[in-house]
């Protein structure tokens, strides 16, 4: 299934909400995305996308770095957050995923809720950091080719073909509070 400036399926937009918000709020046309088995991603991605954890624990190992948190673009209202951000890592500022998240704020209190608000730490790290029970359930894998924006925040070429997945954060009970597109760089094997 691919997504093109004129086609895309309200399915396929579902799953790439967050970041379609922001293309269709610039008039920028989303890139080609083709949905794909996750078993069948290559190698590195699909280590690090193929599973039911969180990114931030699976980029922080991997890269074997703390991974901080960039805000490119961001909207909100009181009780329901959108952004799209950079993981980079904590040592050499590197980008190790581009990103777009809805986050529904009214499920966070006190302190935890004012460092998601303050951009303070990628949400997969304040999760951990305050001991929150959550599930990540990706939801769709695919593969695209980096537009401009990507290929920029990403350090690639335009063009190159990169790899993500739709994921959903729910509590224990099935609420969902967060809908994730992530996509990473062309193997980057730092």
């Amino acid at each position: 299934m691919l997504a093109t400036p004129d086609g895309a399926s309200s399915e396929l937009l579902s799953l790439l909400l967050p970041l379609h918000f922001f293309y269709a709020g610039e008039g920028i046309p989303l890139p080609a995305v083709e949905l794909m088995d996750g078993a069948d991603l290559p190698e590195p991605e699909r280590g690090l996308l193929f599973h039911e954890s969180d990114m931030t624990s699976s980029l922080k190992r991997f890269h074997g770095a703390g991974i901080t948190l960039e805000v490119l673009a961001e909207e909100r209202s009181d009780d329901y957050l959108m952004r799209m951000v950079a993981l980079r890592r904590d040592d050499t500022d590197a980008a190790v995923e581009f990103g777009a998240i809805g986050i529904r704020l009214e499920k966070f209190e006190g302190p935890l809720r004012g460092e998601i608000e303050r951009g303070a730490a990628p949400l997969g790290g304040l999760l951990e950091k305050h001991l929150i029970d959550y599930r990540s359930a990706p939801r769709a894998y695919f593969r695209m080719p980096a537009d401009l924006r990507i290929a920029e925040i990403l350090g690639a070429k335009v063009g190159v073909t990169l790899y993500g997945r739709s994921n959903e954060l729910t509590d224990p009970d099935g609420f969902a509070f967060a809908d994730i597109v992530e996509v990473l760089p062309a193997n980057r094997r730092e």
